[in-house]
């Protein structure tokens, strides 16, 4: 009986082990981070700038305690590898400046990312992330890019910020800088206006993570939802879904091509792609 019962338990043991170690695969089959095989580009001596929150602590709004969050490590790395890979030079700036919060989950076993991995022996990009650019000194118009990573942080952040949404505002105008967000990124066009005092993002076909992803991961503490204040805005959302919207991917470019924006975390690669082909189209002679 004995034995029986400790060949039974070995089994068992050795078929947990066995799933936890095909885990990433199982997620990234069901379209989790998916390989997008986009168009590549060179873009040498074109510029890229990487924008993330400053919050790390996922707590209801009035608390300061809670479980450690920030930028999802995928919504930064696959963008920046992206743009870098592609010869752009590649500044990283958050809300504050300084130290990036990243949330500890996203550099986990389940659901890291080879960029993640390139970014944890990459010391130049962790330099970058240790020592941000405050996004009040930096002038937006002299970058070709500018890509705003979400994750759990942003949400408190990003959409409150009227120094982001000015310097959007400028860089909209100064026509030069291609605009991009992935997932709760999208909070930072909110506050940015056109000349005439108007949302600027109000008519435009915009995505940013679903109330329904929201909602499935059970994370409603946060103090703003992407999809909640892009309608607010008057923005055209659109989204795709699934049966978690956590494996949905959906990308859109405006009808002027200025904005593009990823649903949520499995569109930061394909995001950055669009973004380089209309910075390429402009580039032609």
């Amino acid at each position: 009986m004995k034995k029986k019962l400790l060949i039974t338990s070995g089994a068992l043991a050795i078929a947990v082990v066995t799933v936890g170690l095909s885990l990433p695969t199982i997620l990234h089959r069901l379209g989790l981070h998916p390989v997008y095989e986009g168009e590549t580009y060179d873009l040498t001596g074109k510029r890229a700038l990487v924008i993330t929150t400053s919050h790390g602590v996922l707590n209801a709004p009035g608390e300061t305690d809670g479980p450690p969050t920030g930028v999802m490590a995928s919504e930064l790395t696959h963008p920046y590898y992206a743009y870098l890979d592609a010869g752009m030079q590649v500044d990283v700036a958050s809300v504050k400046g300084g130290p990036i919060p990243i949330d500890p989950q996203s550099l986990g076993f389940v659901t890291r990312t080879p960029e993640d991995d390139r970014f944890l022996a990459d010391p130049a990009l962790q330099a970058k992330v240790e020592n941000s650019l405050r996004i009040d000194d930096v002038d937006f118009t002299h970058y070709d890019a500018i890509f705003v990573a979400g994750g759990w942080g942003a949400a408190y952040d990003l959409g409150y910020s009227d120094v982001l949404g000015k310097k959007v505002s400028e860089a909209y105008y100064a026509e030069t800088p291609v605009l991009g967000s992935v997932c709760h990124g999208a909070l930072a066009f909110v506050r940015a206006k056109d000349r005439d005092g108007n949302l600027l993002i109000a008519g435009r076909r915009m995505t940013g993570v679903s109330d329904k992803q929201v909602h499935e991961l059970d994370i409603d503490v946060t103090p703003q939802h992407p999809e909640t204040e892009l309608r607010k805005a008057g923005a055209l959302y659109e989204s795709a879904t699934a049966f978690r919207d956590v494996f949905a991917t959906h990308v859109v470019v405006d009808e002027d091509q200025r904005f593009v924006t990823g649903q949520n975390q499995n569109c930061g690669r394909e995001t950055a792609h669009e973004m380089m082909k209309l910075i390429a189209k402009r580039s032609r002679p």
